[in-house]
């Protein structure tokens, strides 16, 4: 009876132990969410400053571009009011700006003058900082919010996350459409200069026997690689001629014909001398 006694005081306070375990486990992992989270939030805070110095260097030489500086503070001040809105709100805010700083960026580029701007240089070097520094931040959080949600659905750390009412942080991703898309590549214009028309293409002829034979002297539209005779042709319909190198049609090997064209050979055609034969 002792025994069985000690037994389950054992096992219950090794329940126990991994109880609290567990649950410190929980609480650690969601302040490490929160702390990561408020690194991004200073970073945003800093981009959000920038922006209003940044609009108006742009705007002393780009006044024309009217309407993309408005569309710049319209969607700074929809994300500074969504602060205490949800990662995925704050995301989806974020997102809409950062394609709006990027429209006016492009902007940029028709006004050179502008991009030799020291004060202008600074705030654009500053503001690519500031991005690069929420990126990683937005890495460091996410990896932590997808090892605390994996915690809460798995087994038994659901159960005492479902007891003590921890539930699933949201991550934070900008669904940028510009970046997320697959780059078009044309491999026809890789090498070529703008104006240069594409080397033509060659085409395949049919499997090489391993001979060389040399082209003659009016040697085209030669059959197969194959070598002419004087006095030869096909006719229409007859397949080509398949003989040996050094053999002539009609004869033996190595022999060239004697006495006259080889028989069923065509007459000569107009402007070309008779056939004569070897003497």
């Amino acid at each position: 009876m002792t025994f069985v006694i000690i037994a389950i005081v054992v096992i219950v306070v090794i329940l126990a132990i991994a109880l609290i375990t567990s649950y410190n486990r929980f609480v650690k992992q969601r302040n490490l969410i929160q702390e990561s989270w408020r690194q991004i939030d200073v970073e945003l805070h800093r981009r959000y400053d920038l922006i209003p110095n940044l609009v108006e260097t742009v705007r002393a030489y780009a006044a024309h571009e009217r309407h993309v500086f408005e569309e710049v503070a319209r969607l700074r001040t929809q994300a500074v009011n969504v602060q205490g809105a949800t990662p995925e709100q704050r995301a989806a805010a974020e997102g809409e700006l950062s394609g709006a700083l990027r429209q006016m960026m492009i902007s940029v580029e028709a006004y050179p003058q502008l991009q030799s701007n020291q004060n202008f240089l600074g705030l654009q070097r500053e503001l690519t900082d500031t991005e690069d520094r929420i990126a990683a931040g937005r890495r460091f959080y996410n990896a932590n919010v997808g090892d605390y949600n994996t915690r809460i659905e798995a087994f038994p750390s659901n159960l005492i996350a479902g007891g003590f009412k921890f539930e699933k942080a949201g991550y934070f991703e900008v669904k940028d459409e510009q970046v997320r898309s697959v780059p078009q590549v044309s491999f026809g214009t890789i090498g070529s200069v703008a104006g240069e028309q594409a080397p033509p293409q060659v085409q395949q002829g049919g499997p090489s026997s391993g001979q060389i034979h040399p082209q003659m002297p009016g040697d085209q539209g030669n059959h197969q690689g194959q070598p002419q005779f004087p006095g030869y042709q096909e006719q229409p319909g007859q397949p080509p001629y398949q003989g040996q190198p050094g053999q002539y049609p009609g004869q033996g090997q190595g022999q060239p014909p004697v006495g006259g064209p080889p028989a069923g050979s065509p007459a000569p055609q107009d402007g070309q001398p008779p056939f004569t034969g070897g003497q």
